[in-house]
């Protein structure tokens, strides 16, 4: 049977001991081998694969020898306790020897969990699967954690006492993280927190959260946005020490301007503004670019995004045989000080 996304991340929680088997199927493979990992865990325990009451084989394996699955559902283990057969990587030229299997499945067996790339809803192993009486398919997509799943993560991690804005933070970081990243945080928020009982805030996420790796290079955007002059220059010389595209810079400052300008110019008010803003802003980043917003206001955003326009244009000029970098650097140092001027 077909297993909808709203039923799947309680099943994968929680699955059916007595069923045949699952298939999990998706584009990404991080997020279909993640929820894999959870449903085996949640099958066997956390000693299963010690215990020898986990059998892997790889869809390459299967097609040299077409019996593997079946024999390994058969198979016994010398510790008692539910068994799981677990083919990797199947294709639908697998789905014969998948069939068989599952036919000639009986109570007691391992159950079968079977993950797969993307599939046609006219793929072989898909109608298998959605067509068996005990065996469920679920297809796992590339949208972000829903609340319920970042609910459960924090929950298997130790997690329950979440302030409110710390869950929107996470919202917003599984919206720009890959699955597998966004899993690591989660647990490093988890070990942060051993101990505290206090709730999780959005500054400990914001602390725990993957370091970013233009971090410098926000560091020179907050400088040049807070007016800070005199620190451009040393910036500069260490970002051209590390290679730093000089249109790069230029694309880079711009998004940020205009961050500022979407947050001060907002109707219901800059803090509005921030609250309203795509990437969304959390922790002490969004406190600092909401100072920012207001210091500037809209009339000298408008005026510094002008600025880092002509200059793009002029880095991009057949014609331009100035240094870029330097021509980069002198924008910078106009912003700065059209900052200074409130």
């Amino acid at each position: 049977m077909k297993l909808g996304p709203r039923d799947a991340t309680g099943y994968f929680a929680r699955p059916d001991p007595d069923s045949t088997g699952l298939l999990i199927y998706g584009e990404d493979a991080m997020r279909v081998a993640l929820k894999r990992q959870q449903v085996i865990a949640a099958l066997i325990g956390p000693e299963g694969e010690s215990e020898m009451r986990l059998t892997r084989i790889p869809g390459s394996e299967l097609r040299k020898d077409p019996a593997m699955l079946l024999d390994a559902v058969k198979a016994q283990s010398f510790f008692p306790g539910p068994r799981v057969a677990f083919l990797e990587d199947a294709t639908d030229t697998l789905a014969k020897s998948v069939a068989a299997t599952l036919s000639d499945w009986q109570p007691g067996d391992a159950q079968v969990i079977v993950t797969a790339g993307a599939l046609k809803a006219t793929s072989a192993l898909r109608k298998l699967f959605e067509a068996h009486k005990s065996a469920l398919a679920v297809g796992i997509y590339n949208d972000p954690p829903s609340r319920a799943e970042i609910e459960a993560d924090l929950a298997r991690s130790g997690l329950k006492e979440v302030d409110r804005s710390a869950m929107e933070a996470l919202s917003a970081l599984a919206r720009e993280l890959d699955p597998g990243d966004f899993r690591q945080t989660v647990e490093k928020v988890a070990l942060y927190k051993l101990g505290d009982t206090s709730p999780l805030s959005p500054e400990e996420v914001a602390l725990c959260a993957p370091s970013s790796t233009e971090a410098e290079l926000d560091d020179m955007l907050h400088v040049v946005a807070e007016g800070r002059s005199a620190e451009i220059g040393p910036m500069m010389a260490r970002l051209a020490a590390q290679g730093m595209n000089p249109v790069t810079l230029i694309i880079m400052a711009t998004r940020h301007f205009r961050a500022l300008y979407s947050v001060a110019s907002d109707p219901g008010g800059p803090a509005q503004g921030a609250a309203r803003a795509r990437p969304p802003i959390f922790g002490p980043r969004r406190d600092r670019m909401l100072r920012q917003a207001q210091g500037w206001g809209p009339f000298r955003l408008e005026q510094a995004l002008g600025i880092l326009t002509d200059t793009d244009l002029q880095l991009r000029s057949a014609g331009q045989h100035a240094p870029a970098l330097a021509l980069v650097e002198r924008s910078f140092i106009r912003l700065a000080m059209l900052s200074s001027r409130g």
